[in-house]
C-alpha cells in the first residue's frame, strides 16, 4: 500500500491513496475549497439513504459542519468491489438506531481498511452526518486501525471543515469547538492544528478573527505546543506575533502579547520573548529611520526637528523600552531562572538599538553573571557607544577585558573606542586613545587618524586643544605615520608669524 504525502494533506488539503491491488483506487484532492473523492467501486448516491438529522449529546453543536461541501464522484468498474457489509454498515449508521461504535464492532470482520477509509469520506460529504465521520474515526482509533493514510485523510477532511467555517464567517467559538472535538476523537496531527487555523484566518485577511481565535484558545486553555530548537515552547500567541512580524508589524506584535496578558489571559512564556524580539526589531527600524532623517537634514533636504518633534521621538523610544521591560518581568515571573540569559540578551539588543550605552553595559555583566557570555564584538560595540556618550566609568570597566586579550583583539577594541570618541565629538579623548595605541605598538587606521587631526584642527581655538594637537602630531611623526608638520602663530598686532616644524 503506497503511503500518502503528508505535505499534500497539510498544505494543500489534498490526499492520494492507491492500493497495491487493482481492486480499488480513490483520490481526494482539494480544488476550489472542495474535497473531491474519486472511487472505482460499486457505490452510487442513490443507493445510500439520507442522513437522519438528529442532535447528539456527545458532540454538541456539531451539525454546523454540514455546511462543508464535499463533492463525491463515484464510478464503478467492478460490481464486486465493495462488500455487502460496507453498504449494510452505512445504512445502519444513517438510521442512528444504535451507537456507531456498536454497529462497527458488530461488522468489524466484514469491513476492510479501504472500506473504512471510504466510509469516512462518505460521511464527510455535504448533506451527510459529519458527526458520524468523527464517530467512525474515534472507533478506528480505539481499535488501533488508524494507519498513516487514514490519519492524513481525516486531517485533510478536518482542515477542509475548518477552512469552510472561516470562509463562512462562523463564530470563532465554533472553530474552537471543532478543535476540541478533534482532540476528543484522538486526532493527533503531526503539526499544530492551532497554528494551521491561525494561518487560515491570516490568509483570509481576517486579522480581527485571528486575534479573537487566539483569545478564545487562551481563554479555554487549549494549547498544542511544540518545543523549538532551544527547548522553548511555542503557542498561539507567539505564533500570531511571528505572523505579524513577518509583515513588518513589529509594534503590533508586541502590543498583541501585552494586550493578551493585561486582559487576564495567560499567553505562553515564549510569546513574551517573541514580543521582546519584536521590540528590538522596531527599535532597530526606528534607529535606521532617524539616521536617514539626520542624513537628509545634513544635506539640507529637510529642516531640523523642532523641540516638539524631538520630544515625540524620545517618547516613542521610551515607550518601546518600557514595553520591553514589562515583557522581561513577565518572563522572569513565569519562566524561571533558566531563561535569564535570554532575557538579558534581548534587553542588551534593545539598549544597543536605542543607543543607551550604560544600560547596555549593565546587561553585558548581567549576562556574564548568569553564565551566558556575550560575544567579544558586542563588548566593543557597547564600548563605542559609551565612548560617544563619554561614560567614563563604563569605559573603564569595559577596558579591563582588554588586559587579557591578544594584540589583534586589543587593536580592534581600541579602534572601537577611538571611533566612539570621534562620533561623539570628543576629540581630545580620541587623541589620547591614538597615543595610547602608539604606546602599545598598535597603529590606528589612516581614516581614524585623519578624523582626529581634522577634528582637533577645527577646534584649535578651544583651551587645551593646541597642546593636544601638537603632541599628537609629534607622536604620529615619530611613528612615521605623517610627514613633518608646521605649526604657526600669527601675531596680528606686530604683523609677526611664528613658525615651528615638528
Amino acid at each position: 500500500m503506497a503511503s500518502i504525502g503528508g505535505v499534500a494533506a497539510i498544505s494543500n488539503l489534498g490526499l492520494a491513496y492507491c492500493s497495491s491491488s487493482k481492486q480499488c483506487v480513490f483520490v481526494a484532492t482539494h480544488q476550489a475549497n472542495m474535497l473531491k473523492i474519486q472511487s472505482y467501486a460499486r457505490i452510487s448516491m442513490g443507493e445510500c439513504p439520507g442522513s437522519v438529522i438528529k442532535k447528539r449529546s456527545k458532540i454538541h453543536g456539531f451539525r454546523i459542519l454540514k455546511s462543508v461541501q464535499l463533492d463525491v464522484f463515484i464510478t464503478s468498474d467492478d460490481e464486486d468491489e465493495m462488500s455487502e457489509g460496507f453498504f449494510e454498515a452505512i445504512e445502519e449508521l444513517e438510521r442512528m438506531a444504535r451507537e456507531p461504535s456498536d454497529v462497527l464492532e458488530e461488522m468489524n470482520d466484514k469491513l476492510s481498511a479501504r472500506e473504512l477509509q471510504l466510509m469516512l469520506v462518505y460521511f464527510a460529504q455535504e448533506g451527510r452526518d459529519s458527526w458520524c465521520a468523527l464517530e467512525v474515526f474515534e472507533w478506528l482509533k480505539k481499535e488501533n486501525r488508524v494507519d498513516k493514510e487514514t490519519m492524513e485523510l481525516m486531517v485533510s477532511i478536518m482542515c477542509t471543515w475548518v477552512k469552510k467555517l472561516i470562509e463562512a464567517k462562523n463564530n470563532v467559538a465554533d472553530v474552537v469547538d471543532l478543535l476540541v472535538d478533534m482532540d476528543c476523537v484522538g486526532l493527533k496531527t503531526s503539526f499544530s492544528m492551532i497554528e494551521k487555523v491561525i494561518s487560515l484566518y491570516w490568509e483570509a485577511g481576517d486579522k480581527d478573527g485571528t486575534i479573537s481565535f487566539v483569545e478564545e484558545v487562551l481563554r479555554r486553555e487549549i494549547s498544542s505546543q511544540d518545543g523549538d530548537k532551544e527547548g522553548n515552547k511555542g503557542g498561539p500567541a507567539g505564533y500570531l506575533a511571528w505572523k505579524m512580524m513577518e509583515e513588518g508589524s513589529y509594534r503590533d506584535a508586541a502590543k498583541l502579547v501585552i494586550h493578551l496578558r493585561e486582559c487576564g489571559l495567560k499567553p505562553e512564556v515564549y510569546s513574551y520573548l517573541i514580543a521582546m524580539t519584536a521590540v528590538v526589531k522596531e527599535l532597530n527600524e526606528f534607529a535606521k529611520a532617524l539616521r536617514k532623517l539626520k542624513g537628509y537634514t545634513k544635506a539640507g533636504l529637510v529642516a531640523e526637528l523642532d523641540a516638539a518633534n524631538v520630544g515625540l521621538v524620545e517618547n516613542y523610544q521610551e515607550d518601546l523600552l518600557a514595553d520591553g521591560l514589562r515583557l522581561s518581568k513577565w518572563v522572569i515571573e513565569e519562566g524561571g531562572p533558566s531563561l535569564n540569559g535570554v532575557i538579558h540578551e534581548r534587553l542588551l539588543a534593545m539598549y544597543v538599538c536605542a543607543g543607551r550605552g550604560s544600560e547596555a553595559e549593565q546587561q553585558l555583566w548581567e549576562m556574564k553573571l548568569v553564565g551566558k557570555e556575550a560575544d567579544a564584538d558586542l563588548y566593543d560595540i557597547v564600548l563605542a557607544m559609551c565612548a560617544s556618550q563619554k561614560e567614563a566609568n563604563s569605559i573603564g570597566r569595559l577596558l579591563t577585558r582588554m588586559e587579557v586579550t591578544g594584540s589583534l583583539r586589543r587593536k580592534k577594541t581600541l579602534s572601537w573606542l577611538l571611533r566612539g570618541y570621534i562620533k561623539g565629538g570628543h576629540f581630545k579623548n580620541a587623541a589620547e586613545t591614538v597615543i595610547k595605541m602608539l604606546d602599545l605598538g598598535l597603529y590606528p587606521e589612516f581614516l581614524d587618524r585623519a578624523a582626529v587631526l581634522q577634528g582637533l584642527s577645527r577646534r584649535i581655538q578651544q583651551p587645551g586643544n593646541v597642546d593636544t594637537y601638537i603632541t599628537l602630531c609629534k607622536r604620529l611623526s615619530d611613528a612615521n605615520l605623517i610627514g613633518p608638520s608646521l605649526v604657526y602663530l600669527h601675531l596680528r598686532k606686530h604683523k609677526l608669524w611664528v613658525i615651528k616644524m615638528l
